[in-house]
């Protein structure tokens, strides 16, 4: 059953008697420290949520409690572990922002609360309050199941004992349409024709990382990792085996097939070392500044020739990555509005429609959207490399066929 959500939360004054902080309702006192300590505010703050989860009081901790382990303690003990574990290729993986975002509300309302204790009613108090902050059903889910996960972390390391994260385990994600929680947007596909108005505006580098994104459908990690010893040119439809992909845990192997048109884009960027990537932000500054130059109509001063610093603070990198990706294309279509209200208000003109702003994400979706509508749905598992392809080693054999039989007609 869904959490059911009030219109505001109830209001509980804080008083202050002998030193010591309560709330009362109904001419009962519920004590919680001492006043103006950091733990009374905690249990202040985890009373307010506690009411905001369920209409009834909640049993405030009485007597003296046991030297245990806090939920502060365990949350610590469980970042360091994912810190080492959520990485891939000695980068950090994108599932511990989602954990550095679970643990932030449960410090903040359960931090002080030994971890044997916090059960299904705590973990609702934590789904409500991040709900409340705005984030999406998705997100909440997310929170919530991070926060089970690292229960029966715990439970598997012998700190807690198993029935707590059993407990935990009866809480329900939200569901659509039952909850107050907001509707993540979806993500579709882009159109073809913002991103022809996008493309004069990028790095030549990165215009090409877009041209072939959206005739591979692959991934931007992809785009971003390749190199030309991932690249096997033997064949007529080439095949690019990233050597680090999303599903590469699971033992799964990922083979992007390149037709001729995706052969014609990346042919220039192969003309380097075999372990170098091949789309590389220090040669598309490069290039940026050579374009610069041939564009300038007036004559170079002697002091402007070479204007590098010396010792800069910060240096291109020798490979983009999936945010630095999606930041050059959003700064071109920032640039691509800009201008284009200029010129139209500089002419007298009516002030254009904008360029919607995308991400790299919606190419692939883009891609999997033509070739669904052409080949259908199992083909575009195929191509994109969806892990519900992946069946039997015959059925996978003639994936691979069609996949570059696709390569070789539209890519």
């Amino acid at each position: 059953m869904a959490l059911t959500t009030h219109p505001k939360p109830p209001s509980y004054r804080l008083h202050k008697a002998r030193g010591q902080a309560f709330v009362q309702v109904k001419g009962r006192r519920y004590y919680l420290g001492r006043y103006g300590t950091p733990k009374s505010r905690e249990t202040y703050q985890r009373f307010l949520a506690e009411n905001w989860a369920r209409p009834e009081l909640p049993p405030m901790p009485s007597g003296p409690r046991k030297v245990e382990l806090l939920v502060v303690e365990l949350a610590a003990a469980y970042w360091r572990w994912a810190e080492a574990y959520y990485q891939k290729d000695g980068e950090p993986t994108g599932q511990l922002a989602i954990i550095r975002l679970a643990l932030k509300p449960l410090r903040e309302l359960y931090g002080a609360t030994t971890a044997e204790k916090f059960g299904p009613l705590a973990l609702r108090s934590v789904q409500e309050h991040v709900t409340r902050a705005g984030h999406s059903r998705r997100t909440v889910n997310h929170v919530c199941a991070t926060i089970k996960a690292m229960f029966k972390w715990a439970a598997a390391q012998e700190l807690l004992p198993v029935t707590v994260y059993q407990a935990l385990a009866t809480v329900p994600g939200l569901r659509k349409g039952r909850t107050a929680a907001r509707e993540p947007e979806p993500i579709g596909p882009v159109s073809d024709a913002t991103v022809e108005a996008t493309l004069p505006h990028l790095p030549t580098v990165v215009a090409d990382m877009v041209r072939l994104q959206r005739l591979t459908g692959m991934r931007p990690g992809e785009v971003c990792s390749l190199r030309p010893c991932d690249v096997d040119r033997s064949g007529e439809v080439w095949e690019y085996r990233p050597a680090s992909h999303k599903t590469a845990h699971f033992g799964r192997d990922r083979v992007i097939h390149l037709g001729p048109r995706a052969q014609e884009v990346l042919a220039p960027y192969l003309l380097r070392a075999a372990d170098s990537f091949c789309f590389s932000p220090a040669e598309s500054e490069v290039n940026r500044k050579v374009e610069l130059r041939e564009r300038r109509k007036s004559k170079v001063q002697p002091s402007q020739v070479d204007r590098r610093k010396r010792r800069p603070k910060r240096q291109p990198s020798d490979r983009y990555d999936k945010d630095s990706f999606r930041r050059v294309i959003a700064r071109a279509v920032t640039l691509a509005n800009r201008r284009a209200l200029e010129e139209a208000l500089a002419r007298g003109e009516e002030v254009p429609h904008p360029i919607p702003h995308w991400h790299p994400n919606q190419l692939r979706h883009s891609a999997a959207t033509e070739i669904r509508r052409l080949f259908g749905l199992e083909a575009a598992q195929v191509t994109l490399g969806h892990s519900r392809a992946d069946v039997t080693q015959v059925y996978a054999e003639r994936d691979m066929r069609l996949a570059a039989e696709i390569a070789r007609k539209i890519g």
